[in-house]
Formats: structure tokens, sequence, C-alpha cells
């Protein structure tokens, strides 16, 4: 009985004979078609298990419940892009269906760096198979019949013949032995007698007859291989072939010898959660969950992850109908649970004899590496997201391991922190956290905020090399290793002023900042939700500067519609009764990524399609969100702000769909202003005003872009200073270029709660300030000490300054003064 093979492509059907490589074209890999793409979606030819996902994501091997071991070769020479551009949805070993996603691929940029898009589809098992003629020159979409192979009958014999020769080589192919070094291989050990194999690194073997058998062991650059057999001239072949590098030859380079590093007395870090702490290091060490492989009877474990997920449905369920960041993290991961694709993927395992454990740790896995494989830290945060979730079910099913409890007053360090660790710990007493890796954008950070817990992440891999117990303080975007005792003196004190000082400031939250000499400035609050409407309304402040409607949008199936929306802008204008709103529209994109909104991956995702460039590119997410907020009735004034603007015509197009909505509407577009993040913006910011209502400077991409520095990079982001002077010149231009209009500007970025930035802020001519809710007290209590002339004195000393300590050290006496 013949097998259909289905087709994991949409596009051209080729004829394998005419694929511009010989491995292909000579059929040494076995016999198939080739498919030419014209969709970027790589699927299961039918029901199978996945042999292999090569790691550069370029190739599968998946063995069809039918027989067929098939080879899916996406382009030619493409595993040199070492994955960019590939997106993989599937592991090693996972159960697929016919037609589920195997791999993403960028179709346009393929074009432009591989040899070829053409696709093989290979038989390596052709000796128990014949491939029935197949009609080239033809269109076809995935999933239709491609071809049909007819089994042959013939049994695959077994070589038995004990190994007598071996040679031991280090791999000098650059990418490894993936499928074309294989294939040749293969090949050469056809022509000689009896048993050949390579064995790698982790004792795993396989026929050097074999391409297939070979690509699994997946054997990189550098590592050790074996090349043994009963014909010793077919062994010292193979490995003189291997020697060569086949024409990717790259030498070895020995690494050198480890030297014994003294252990670091301060890190630099990203700032996740301002604050002093002072406290003994506590680590948390990852706990593997010990789970079964196999499975009792299939009906057993379903009914067993049935029970565990509604186990911890019911709890995220009570925390999601609660209030601050748990409630919004705990309705994110509930949408997880609940993800289809990840129920069929456990049951499909599960069928397949995997225990429940198993089967939801593969489903997971699968979609977590592929979040993280697009390279992007906002991608790998809610991979943690993921994992946080299988961690909760596999407790739910097989108990909680057991954990130390840190002592009260200790500060918790960890390589990475889930948000169910950090949780368990809330009421430990911590002084602080301090993590490895780990975003300022994480649920984590949010949790702690929430905790007020300070906290510094992305401190890199040295803070394994701290010791428990160990003395710590965080201070400054820093993390001071065993300090002296008088310096951990100094800094008790200054938390102790710093806590008089602040109670000091609440106690006058609700006066209006005004300087010495008479300058009013507005201190506005950063906002995410009804929740830190509330806040800022309590901790004094005046309006909101920067609503950030993402939350909306992200860790969810599908946009919110406009009703949704509304009713979600008009509550937070309702807890803000009296105080003016200003609303940023969507800034997602390839950095921030929302799953309804399909995207491909991205090498530089803060410099792609995000903000203002992604709304005019799907304008039903604009026009939506402004018909919305045109519907919100507020008691005071509305502002809509677009970000990441760069020229005239983002602004002048946007404003075009608000006036449009809103004369459809029948009311008044309310005034529409931009944020100010890139340095074209700034330089441009004359000719901005012109149609731009006012200017919010968004200080931490407006650094990151013009030093260089990924602030989502632990290597470079402890760089970042938002008072280098080139920043400074940067909002002096915008400040400039707005007064040509009669444009006020304000700062919305972490720029503006900073104590050494506010006076030369309010120096350059800044007139807003939008801080976090918890900052509005004491930011007030800062501007009602300065004086106007001398702020604007300072300023123009910082912008001569040669760099951003320089010009620290110019404010600190009037900080001092200020004390």
């Amino acid at each position: 009985m013949s097998v259909a093979i289905l087709s994991p492509l949409a596009g051209w059907i080729t004829p394998l004979a005419e694929v511009p490589d010989a491995v292909f074209a000579e059929r040494m890999l076995g016999d198939g078609v080739a498919i030419d793409p014209i969709a970027g979606e790589l699927v299961a030819p039918g029901d199978g298990v996945i042999v292999l996902v090569h790691p550069a994501g370029h190739a599968v091997t998946v063995q069809l419940d039918a027989g067929p071991v098939l080879l899916l070769h996406v382009g030619l020479e493409t595993v040199g892009l070492g994955g960019a551009g590939f997106t993989r949805h599937v592991t090693d070993g996972q159960r697929v269906a016919a037609g589920d996603l195997l791999i993403g691929f960028d179709l346009d940029r393929l074009a432009r760096t591989a040899k070829s898009l053409v696709t093989p589809v290979v038989v390596t098992n052709g000796e128990a198979f014949t491939l029935q003629p197949v009609t080239a020159g033809r269109a076809i979409v995935a999933g239709a019949p491609l071809f049909e192979l007819v089994p042959t009958g013939v049994a695959v014999a077994v070589e038995t013949r004990m190994a007598t020769a071996s040679r031991t080589l280090r791999l000098p192919l650059a990418q490894g032995l993936h499928a074309r070094p294989a294939a040749r291989v293969a090949a050469l050990a056809g022509g000689y007698a009896g048993p050949l194999e390579l064995v790698g690194p982790d004792g795993r073997v396989a026929s050097a007859r074999s391409a297939v058998a070979m690509l699994v062991l997946a054997l990189p650059y550098g590592g050790p291989v074996t090349v043994r057999g009963s014909d010793a001239a077919g062994v010292d072949a193979i490995a003189e072939l291997l020697a060569s590098g086949m024409g990717e030859y790259r030498a070895i380079v020995e690494a050198p010898a480890a030297v014994t590093r003294p252990a670091p007395t301060s890190l630099g870090g990203v700032i996740a959660v301002p604050g002093i702490a002072i406290g003994p290091a506590f680590r948390v060490s990852a706990v593997e969950l010990k789970i079964p492989d196999r499975g009792a009877a299939g009906e057993a474990e379903r009914a067993a992850l049935a029970a565990a997920r509604d186990h911890v449905r019911v709890g995220l369920r009570a925390e999601a109908e609660g209030h601050g960041p748990q409630a919004g993290i705990a309705a994110a991961h509930l949408a997880f649970l609940d993800d289809p694709e990840l129920d069929a993927a456990s049951m499909a395992s599960i069928a397949a004899g995997a225990s429940a454990g198993a089967a939801w740790r593969g489903a997971i896995g699968g979609h977590a590496d592929a979040l993280r494989n697009t390279g992007d830290a906002r991608f790998a945060e809610r991979a943690d997201d993921l994992l946080d979730l299988e961690r909760s079910v596999l407790i739910a099913l097989y108990g909680a391991p057991d954990m130390p409890r840190p002592p009260a007053g200790s500060i918790l360090i960890a390589e990475d922190l889930l948000p169910s660790q950090l949780m368990a710990f809330a009421d430990a007493g911590l002084a602080g956290i301090a993590t490895g890796k780990g975003g300022p954008t994480s649920h984590v950070a949010i949790i702690a905020a929430g905790l007020g817990l300070p906290t510094l992440v992305s401190l890199g891999p040295d803070l394994a090399m701290i010791a428990d117990g160990t003395q710590l303080v965080i201070a400054d975007g820093h993390l001071a290793i065993a300090p002296d005792a008088a310096s951990v003196g100094l800094l008790r004190a200054a938390a102790a002023v710093r806590d008089v000082r602040r109670r000091a400031a609440v106690a006058r939250a609700q006066e209006t900042a005004v300087t010495v000499d008479g300058s009013r400035i507005e201190v506005f609050a950063n906002l995410g939700s009804v929740a830190d409407a509330r806040t800022a309304v309590v901790e004094g402040a005046e309006g909101c500067g920067l609503l950030r409607t993402e939350f909306l949008f992200l860790d969810r199936a599908a946009a919110p519609d406009e009703e949704e929306q509304r009713s979600a802008y008009q509550a937070i204008a309702d807890a803000l009764g009296p105080r003016p709103m200003i609303v940023r529209t969507l800034d997602i994109g390839a950095d921030k990524p929302a799953s309804y909104l399909p995207m491909a991956a991205e090498e530089n995702p803060a410099l792609g399609l995000r903000g203002i460039r992604l709304q005019l590119a799907v304008p039903g997410l604009l026009d939506t969100q402004l018909r919305a907020l045109l519907g919100v009735r507020a008691q005071a004034p509305l502002r809509i702000m677009l970000p990441m603007v760069a020229d005239r015509r983002e602004l002048l197009e946007a404003r075009t769909v608000l006036d449009r909505l809103a004369a459809a509407m029948g009311v008044a577009a309310p005034e529409l202003g931009i944020m100010v993040e890139t340095p074209a913006a700034a330089l441009s910011a004359a000719s901005l005003a012109a149609d731009a209502a006012f200017f919010s400077i968004g200080s931490n991409d407006l650094t990151q872009y013009t030093l260089a520095r990924d602030r989502t990079n632990a290597a470079v982001a402890a760089g970042l200073d938002g008072l280098h002077p080139a920043i400074l010149r940067l909002i002096a231009e915008t400040v400039r270029g707005g007064a040509v209009h009669g444009r006020w500007t304000g700062v919305c970025g972490g720029l503006a709660a900073e104590p050494a930035a506010i006076p030369l802020l309010i120096g350059l001519g800044v007139t807003e300030l939008s801080v976090p809710a918890a900052a509005v007290a004491e930011t007030k209590a800062l501007v009602r000490t300065l004086g106007l002339a001398a702020c604007r004195t300072l300023a123009a000393q910082a912008l001569d300054a040669p760099n951003a300590l320089a010009v620290r050290a110019l404010v600190d006496p009037l900080l001092e003064h200020a004390a």
C-alpha cells in the first residue's frame, strides 16, 4: 500500500536533479523533489516524530508513522546563516501531526542572503521505498499531496562485525557536520566493506553510511568525533575527509588556559526597581523537578494533567481577580494555560506514551525555545512566563521540592527568577533582589516593584561568584560586594536620611511644585492601569503624563476591540478625575511581541517595525484605538501622543487619520503630540512642532539610540547614562525647537525621576516631569528646593562637559545644598 507524502511548503515543484547543489541533485542523501517556496512556513508532511531540528534551524528530519524518514532542507547553503531568519517551532523528539508548523522563515531575508530558496524534500531511507513519478513545474499548496512512496519490502541489514580500527579528531568544519558533508561521508563509506561508524562526544553512534544518522549526532565545529570500523582503510579515509574540512575548513583554536579571576568587588546592572538595599546574599538555585518520562495508561495521564491544570487555573483566577501587578500577570498566565496549541501538543505526546509531566514539559519547551531563539530580550521574558507556568503545573502533578527560605533582610541573588519563585518569598522580609539575567520589563521586575524591593537585573555571569552570606549593597545601579564597614555605615545613614525625606515629601504630596523663584513645574505620573491611576492620585500626581496602552494588547490571543479599549481608558480617566491624561498610542512591534500580529524575527527589533511605524503599517490598529479614545468622556483634557516618530510625514499621516475619525464621530480632535525618542526627532523638533501640540521626551530610548547601547543587553546596558552631554544637547534642541511654535516639552522617561537630572531638565526648559507614581512626592519636594536661574547656569555648564561623570560632578554640590 502506497504512502502519501504531503507538501511541507507552498510553492513550485522542481525536479531534484535541477537543484543547484550536487549533494541533492545527485541524490547523495536520497531521492525526492524540491519546492521553490512562496511562503515562509515549513509544515509537517505527515504524522510522525521529529528526529532532529538542526541547531541552525534551517533543516528538519522527521520520521513518519508510516515509515519514511524525510529530510526537509530550507534553501541551499543556509546553515551558514546560523539561525538568522529562522524560527523553530518544534524540538527533537516532539510528536507532530500533518500540517503542524515546524519552521518559520523570513522569505525576503533568505532571498537576499542564501544561495537559493529551493527546498529539497528527500526520503533518506530510500532502500525501503520507491518514489512514484512526480509532475514538476506546477504550483502546490502546503498540505496538498506531493508524491507517493511504495514500500519495497527490503529490510535494512544490520552490521554486526566488531570494530577493529578507530581514529579520533576534532571536527574542523565551520558549520559542524551538516547535510552536505554528511552526504559526502556517506558516499565515501559506501565504497568500503564492513561496518563504519561515527561516535559523538556523548557516546551516541551513527552509521557512516547514513547521512541522516550522522546528522542526528549534531556534531559541532571543534567537537571530538571518533571514526571506527572493521576496515582500517575505510576508517582512515573517512577521518582524512573529515579532517580536510571538505571546503568548510576552519582551524581549531585551542581555548586559552583558564585563568582564576578574583571575585569582583562591584557589578553594574540595570535598575529594574530603584532604591537602596543592604543585606547578606541569599542564593536561589534552580531545583530540577523530577518527572517520569513514560506514563501509565493514556487516559490516566490525560486525567492527571487535566486535574493539575484545573488546580493551577483556580489559583490563577483568584489572583487575577485581585489588584496590583500580580493580577495582570495571573491573567496572562491563564491565557497561556488554556492555549489550544499547548493542549494539543501535550495530548499528542501522552497518546505516544509520554507521562503527563513529560508531555506538558515538551509542549511548553517547544514554544519557550522558539521565543528565546528570536534573540530578543523581551521575547525571552515571555519565555520565562511559559517556564513558570510549566513549573506550576508540574508541582501540581508531583509536589513541590523542598526550598530553604531566605532570612529576613537578605538580598535574593539568582541567575534568573521566575514570578512564582519570587512570590513564594513575598512575605520573607527581603531587602532587595539582584539577578544575572532578566530585564526591567519582566514580570519579576513588575512584582518586585509592587513589593517595594530595590532590584538590579542584567548583572552578568560574575554574580555566580558571590557566596551565600556575603554582605551586599544595592545602590545607584551597582551591586557592591563585601564593602567595608565604613561604606556600609555611610549608606545606612543615607538610607535613613532618605526615609525621613520621603516621609516629609509625602506629607506635602498634594501641593504643587514651584521653584524658589516662582517657576511652576508640573509633576505627572506614568500609568499602565486603573490601579496605577488610583495610586498616582494618592501620591499627589497632577495628571497622567504617559498612559502605556500596551497593557491592553499584550499577553492575549486577539487585539482588544473598540468597546474594550474605550471602557479601559474611561475607567482610568474616571480614576484621575479632574486631572489631565496623555495617552500614548500602541507601542508594540518586534521588540514587544503580540501573538495576533505575526511578524518576522528582526535582528535589531528596537530599530524595526514598532511604534508609529507599526500603527501606519497596520492601520486597523490605529483606527480602532483612536475611535476608542475619541469616545472617552473625561473631566480634564485628554491628549494623544504618538510613539517613535522620526519624521514629519509619520505625524501628518496620523493626524489625518485622527481628524477623519473625529469628524465622522462629530467630536473635536484632542491635542496630538509626539514622543521624542530618536535623535532624528530631537534634531527636527522645530519642524515637527509646526504640527505637534507638545513634546514628551522618552529618555530611555533616546539614550540607547544616541549612545548605541542596547538597554536590554547586560554586556553594554550598564554604560547607559542619560546625563551624557550628547543626550542633554538633544533635550535642549527639542525644547528650543518646540519653543519656535510655542510648544511645551516634558520628559516621561526614567530621567524625569532621577534627582541628578531634575535640575538640569528644568534648566534646559522642560516644564513637565512624568514619573512613576511612587516618585511623585519626592520629585515635587526636590523641585521646591531649586531656583530656575541656578538650574539654567548649571545646564549651560553641563552641555559643555566632556562626559556624564563630569556632569554628575557638577550637579552633586547643588543636590547636597538642596538636601
